[in-house]
């Protein structure tokens, strides 16, 4: 299991370092760049509202069926039979609910006609999810990393065009950025499901609403906990273009940093979607699962805390390299967001586990306290502090969610703190807090940068949180 897990990360990370860095630095800021502040917020507040809601297309089936698959391949058939008609009729649901949620709280219409788009693409892409779910959880994992970035891949040929290919005289438009992500959903959804198909059989004739209310019930407990963490990772920017009277700027503002944050979540969600059916699967054979957390653990903390040192040490010239226009506290806010992605890289290793262990309750409470917390602190610090006051209740949501999620894991599944490893991540902390402190006193900022980033990887070496001896050989075994 160890060797599946290194062998298949290191393609997904490949594919994705290949793609996902120019989607999120060169289409999604291009976009902003050429649209503006306030034109990107307006479509970004509207996204996140769309995302918050699209729980209700999925109510937790997609992780309950990869979890479910991964343990037994026999179930593919009778899913799928039951989870096609059920998805289909969420997905009237969910519409309703976000036009009548829009409607209440005021949505123009303009942003109607934009949030219609916005609810097909979750459609599309919660399916195009589902079905990769199937093939993960049938340990096709080279397939399923190929998907990974397929949709990413067309949007940037599509976008690409649109943005710099001179195929139109007129300015670009926020919209065409959105019908982009429409056609590039529907071609990588119609492939997904072309390979499912085909490993599945036929399985039209044996659909069964029966068996669909049947998982319904078992999968709730999923939902609930991705309702409540959606909420509390991405109700900020909807908060801050409801509370306040240039909402749309200050979202813009905010997205400028939370897209660098998304982007580096993406890289530790890899681990994730292939810890989920490898851990199921070793808690289902009873087979101790430290082994694989004491992989994953140091390779996500090192990057974690390399790109939160480095970030922050360089936070202003990243932000005026990336962006034509910014505020001045811009990058204030992309350095506290970086903070939080080392809590969200610990999450996506202790919640992982937790999610595949069945610890639904404890999860669900932990998440609706966190928030409440969250809204809590953005109602008291948007008014005042406004985008970076987001900043800060994020961090400490994160912050809480990420400790209190390691301290559940210890008690309920007895896994060790693994302090050893605890005390080589503080080693490496300091080391680069130093480094990256001499770093600045290097004429120009990229010199210093790239040194503070050798040093990272030299300690991390040094310090034997990354042992490519011991990748190697777990590569060669048989």
């Amino acid at each position: 299991m160890k060797k599946r897990f290194i062998t298949n990360l290191a393609l997904l990370i490949f594919l994705n370092l290949l793609i996902k860095p120019f989607w999120f630095f060169g289409i999604e800021v291009g976009v902003q760049n050429r649209v503006g502040e306030e034109m990107y917020g307006f479509y970004f507040s509207l996204f996140n509202f769309a995302f918050i809601l699209n729980i209700l297309l999925d109510m937790g089936i997609n992780n309950f069926n990869n979890r479910a698959i991964a343990r037994d391949h026999n179930l593919l058939r009778d899913h799928l039979a039951a989870i096609i008609p059920l998805k289909l009729s969420l997905s009237l649901v969910y519409a309703g609910v976000v036009f009548i949620s829009g409607k209440i709280i005021g949505y123009s219409s303009e942003q109607f006609a934009m949030l219609w788009m916005l609810v097909l693409n979750q459609f599309l892409a919660s399916f195009i999810i589902y079905f990769r779910t199937n093939i993960s959880g049938l340990q096709y994992f080279r397939t399923d990393s190929l998907l990974s970035v397929m949709d990413r891949t067309l949007m940037i040929l599509f976008t690409g065009l649109l943005l710099w290919g001179n195929i139109t005289r007129e300015p670009f438009q926020i919209e065409w950025f959105v019908y982009a992500q429409t056609a590039s959903y529907s071609l990588t959804l119609i492939t997904s499901a072309l390979i499912v198909r085909y490993r599945s059989g036929s399985f039209i004739s044996h659909l069964n609403l029966g068996h669909s209310l049947k998982i319904i019930r078992l999968s709730y407990p999923f939902a609930l906990l991705i309702l409540l963490m959606s909420l509390f990772n991405r109700v900020d920017s909807v908060m801050l273009e409801r509370l306040l009277e240039n909402g749309k700027e200050e979202a813009g503002i905010y997205a400028q940093s939370f897209r660098i944050f998304d982007a580096a979540s993406q890289f530790s969600l890899l681990f994730a979607m292939l810890l989920l059916p490898m851990f199921s699967k070793m808690l289902q054979l009873k087979q101790a699962v430290n082994e694989l957390v004491r992989i994953a653990l140091p390779l996500l903390m090192v990057a974690g805390l390399s790109l939160a040192i480095s970030s922050n040490y360089y936070k202003q010239e990243i932000i005026d390299l990336l962006y034509t226009s910014h505020a001045p506290y811009s990058a204030r806010i992309f350095g506290i967001l970086m903070i939080g992605f080392l809590f969200v890289s610990t999450s996506y290793i202790y919640g992982t586990l937790l999610t595949a262990n069945n610890n639904l309750r404890q999860l669900n409470i932990l998440a609706a306290t966190i928030v409440v917390i969250n809204v809590t602190l953005n109602l008291i610090l948007i008014p005042r502090y406004q985008a970076y006051g987001a900043a800060i209740s994020s961090l400490i949501s994160q912050g809480l969610y990420a400790i209190l999620q390691l301290a559940l894991s210890i008690r309920l599944l007895k896994i060790p703190l693994n302090g050893d490893i605890m005390l080589k991540l503080s080693g490496f902390l300091v080391i680069n807090l130093i480094v990256g402190y001499l770093s600045l006193l290097i004429p120009g900022w990229i010199p210093g940068f790239f040194v503070l980033l050798a040093s990272c990887l030299a300690s991390s070496l040094f310090l034997g949180l990354v042992k490519p001896s011991e990748l190697i050989a777990i590569l060669k075994e048989e």
